[in-house]
């Protein structure tokens, strides 16, 4: 039996890195996408393959210390496991798997590709065995396999991956989904340097115990501000979108993820879109640009023009999907 299963990347349009310390974000799901494709073997192992790499491991229990795969491939030996150990152990013998997973997502520039992989080898892996799983069951086994690399993920990323379209997201809180207003159009820009999530997130959590009153007082900010975007997704206002996108990048600045890199990128974007800012963990990865249907496509060639990697991006309303 075969088993496919796709789902798209994602933006943090609002809230990144605050969303951990009790404020709500802003993510839209992006026409791009992971796709992953599972199939039973006779053979009791876990292969799998993909653009991180390629590993088989035993079927069986995990070893000491949580898996026997590579880190990077880790979410996906637990899923197989996972799957396995629910609905493979009868009927003469343990069953196998081999996964194949291939993306259109740039890895570790903050578009989610990490996510999008789980929430469709999730999805793609249950299936093998149930179609009785939700979009809301595959979406919490997506985030426990990620959080076999990221242990303090706050699920967004997932949720925008799995449910697609624009969502406003809180941990602890659900999502909502909120739009977006006809005619959104993202640009996204990749500084081409390699970051890492957990160096950010800790940079910002050394930021917040030097000085917590300074933090608290931007997280406050930064709660207003994703309330009144959220109004104005609603609304279609790209304009005051793309400017309050630059307020959330003057906090993000402040809690010092940004670099002088980046912010070199984001001055020629701001001379041409509506606004800018990081998207994801910053330090490196891209930045998000907002614009509409009708300047979406001249944003992107003045950026590639100056030298600066782009693409327009659509928002991708289906999320996942399994076929």
């Amino acid at each position: 039996m075969i088993s496919r299963a796709s789902a798209p990347g994602k933006v943090i349009l609002f809230g990144e890195h605050f969303v951990v310390h009790g404020t709500r974000a802003i993510l839209a799901a992006i026409n791009r996408r992971t796709t992953v494709t599972s199939r039973i073997t006779g053979d009791p192992t876990v292969s799998i393959r993909s653009d991180l790499g390629e590993c088989e491991v035993d079927a069986g229990p995990p070893p000491p210390g949580g898996g026997a795969a590579p880190p990077e491939l880790r979410p996906f030996e637990f899923l197989a496991r996972k799957v396995i150990g629910e609905f493979g152990g009868g009927g003469g013998g343990r069953a196998g798997i081999r996964m194949e997973i291939e993306s259109e997502i740039p890895r570790g520039a903050g578009l989610g590709s990490s996510s999008a992989s789980c929430v469709a080898a999730a999805c793609s892996l249950s299936r093998l065995f149930t179609a009785e799983h939700t979009r809301d069951d595959i979406c919490r086994m997506a985030i426990e396999a990620e959080r076999t690399i990221f242990e303090n993920t706050s699920g967004a990323d997932c949720t925008a991956c799995a449910h697609g379209g624009v969502i406003l997201y809180g941990m602890g809180a659900g999502f909502e989904r909120i739009g977006p207003g006809p005619g959104m159009r993202l640009v996204i820009s990749d500084s081409g340097i390699a970051r890492s999530t957990g160096e950010m997130a800790a940079r910002v959590a050394r930021f917040k115990d030097c000085d917590p009153e300074g933090f608290g007082s931007i997280c406050a900010r930064e709660s207003a501000l994703v309330d009144r975007a959220a109004s104005l997704i609603r609304r279609g206002d790209h304009r005051a979108l793309g400017e309050a996108m630059r307020e959330n990048q003057r906090h993000l600045r402040d809690i010092r993820v940004s670099s002088g890199a980046l912010e070199d990128m984001i001055r020629v974007a701001d001379s041409c879109s509506f606004g800018s800012k990081i998207t994801g963990a910053g330090g490196g990865g891209c930045i998000v640009s907002m614009a509409d249907a009708a300047s979406a496509a001249g944003v992107a060639e003045a950026l590639r023009g100056g030298g600066i990697r782009s693409f327009a991006a659509e928002i991708d309303h289906s999320g996942l999907e399994a076929f």
